[in-house]
C-alpha cells in the first residue's frame, strides 16, 4: 500500500482522508457515504455466490423469517436447499469471500488503512424482497457496501444489548433506531462496534458486501496467549518444581502456597518478556481463518514477482515477521523487504533478488506451502 494513502483524500470516504476518517469516525459515529464506490458491482454473479454456499470449504448460512419466527441453517447449503428467488423474508450469507473471489479480494484490499491484524474478512449476504437478519449488534467495525438492489438500514446507538430468548440469532431485545438510510448500489455505511442496525432488502434480488475488522476479546485473547505459554516445550530439568523443604502435612488435599508461586512465575517469566510477547501475539493474529486450504506451489522461477495468496495473513514488528501462525527473526535489508511484502502484498523481481540466502530458503517454503504465489511481472 502507498505510504502516503493515509494523506489522500478518498471517494470512497466521502472525500476524507484515511488519517481524517480513523480520527473523527473510527471506533466513534457512524459514516453514510452517498456514491462511495461509483459503478460498483457484484464480485461474483448470484448463480455464483449459490455455488459457493454449496462448498464444504466456504462458511455459509440461510436465515428465513416465517410469521413471525426465524430459521438458521447452516451450509453447505446445495442450491436445492434455498428459498424459490420470489419467496419473501429470506437471506443467504457467504463469509470469507475474499479468500475465494479475486474480485472480492480486490474490493477488500481498499480498506488497507486499517491494520491487516484488526481484518476479519469480506461478507457476502444476497437477499430476497424482506430478507435481513434482524436487529442486532456487532462486535466489530464495518463497513457495508451496497453492490446490488436496495437495502433500508435503521440504525440505534450503543444501548441495551439483551437479545431476544429462544431465538436462533441474538436479535435485540430492544431497538429504537435514529437513524433510516436505504442505500443504493454504491452506497456505503460504516458502523463501529456495538451500534444496533438492521438491515432489509427492498425490491429482492439484494446483495450487500460488508468488510468487518475484528476486535479482539480479552479473555479470548489472553486464552490464546496462555495456550502458547503450554505449548512451549524448552521446560528441561531446571524448569522442575522442587521443594526440598516440604514439609510432612496433615492436610494432603490443600495446593502448597510453594507451588502456586511456582506456577505465577511460570506465566509472569513469558508475559514478563516484552519479545516473547509480541511474538505470540504476532503468532495469534496472524493465523488463517478456518476451513482455509492452501494448494501446493512450484519452485521459484526468475523474472516472476512473488505475491501472497489471498488467505495467507503476513504481519511483522520490530524483531520478527509473520506469516500463516508462524514467527521468523528478521533484521536489516532482509527485514525491509519482508515488511514490504506484508504491506504491500507483493515483491517484484528485482526486490526479492535482494534477499539473502536465508530469507530466499524461506520465500521457497512458502511457494511450496502455496503461501505465496508467482506471477508475471
Amino acid at each position: 500500500m502507498d505510504e502516503q494513502a493515509p494523506l489522500a483524500p478518498l471517494t470512497m470516504l466521502g472525500g476524507l482522508t484515511p488519517a481524517a476518517f480513523m480520527r473523527r469516525h473510527w471506533q466513534k459515529k457512524p459514516l453514510l457515504v452517498r456514491q462511495a464506490w461509483p459503478g460498483v458491482k457484484p464480485p461474483l454473479p448470484r448463480s455464483a455466490l449459490f455455488a459457493l454456499a454449496a462448498s464444504d470449504d466456504v462458511e455459509s448460512r440461510l436465515v428465513e423469517r416465517q410469521g413471525g419466527k426465524w430459521r438458521v441453517r447452516h451450509g453447505p447449503l446445495q442450491r436445492r436447499m434455498l428459498p424459490p428467488l420470489a419467496q419473501p423474508d429470506w437471506t443467504l450469507l457467504v463469509q470469507g469471500l475474499d479468500l475465494h473471489v479475486p474480485a472480492a479480494s480486490a474490493m477488500r484490499e481498499r480498506f488497507r488503512f486499517v491494520p491487516d491484524a484488526r481484518l476479519d474478512d469480506l461478507m457476502a449476504s444476497w437477499a430476497s424482497p424482506g430478507g435481513g437478519v434482524g436487529p442486532h449488534v456487532d462486535s466489530y467495525d464495518v463497513f457495508l457496501i451496497q453492490v446490488h438492489g436496495r437495502r433500508r438500514w435503521r440504525v440505534a446507538p450503543p444501548g441495551d444489548t439483551a437479545f431476544v430468548d429462544g431465538l436462533p440469532l441474538k436479535i435485540l431485545r430492544q431497538f429504537e433506531p435514529t437513524l433510516d438510510w436505504v442505500l443504493e448500489p454504491g452506497d456505503m455505511l460504516y458502523l463501529p462496534p456495538l451500534w444496533g442496525h438492521d438491515g432489509v432488502a427492498e425490491g429482492g434480488d439484494c446483495i450487500t458486501c460488508s468488510v468487518g475488522f475484528r476486535a479482539p476479546a480479552a479473555d479470548e485473547l489472553a486464552r490464546e496467549l496462555l495456550q502458547r505459554v503450554a505449548d512451549e516445550d524448552d521446560a528441561g530439568p531446571g524448569k522442575l518444581y522442587r521443594d526440598p523443604r516440604q514439609a510432612a502435612t496433615a492436610t494432603p488435599g490443600a495446593i502448597p502456597e510453594g507451588l502456586v508461586d511456582f506456577a505465577r512465575r511460570a506465566v509472569e517469566q513469558h508475559l514478563a518478556d516484552p519479545q516473547w510477547l509480541k511474538r505470540a501475539l504476532g503468532e495469534v493474529l496472524s493465523e488463517p481463518k478456518p476451513r482455509v486450504w492452501f494448494r501446493s506451489g512450484v519452485a521459484r522461477r526468475a523474472g516472476v514477482a512473488l505475491s501472497l495468496d489471498p488467505c495467507t495473513r503476513m504481519m511483522y514488528d520490530e524483531h520478527h515477521v509473520f506469516i500463516n501462525g508462524e514467527a521468523f527473526r528478521a533484521g536489516g535489508r532482509d527485514a525491509q523487504l519482508m515488511r514490504r511484502l506484508a504491506d504491500a502484498r507483493h515483491l517484484a523481481p528485482a526486490e526479492w533478488r535482494r534477499l539473502g540466502t536465508g530469507a530466499l530458503a524461506l520465500v521457497d517454503d512458502w511457494l511450496a506451502a502455496g503461501w505465496l504465489r508467482q506471477v508475471e511481472a
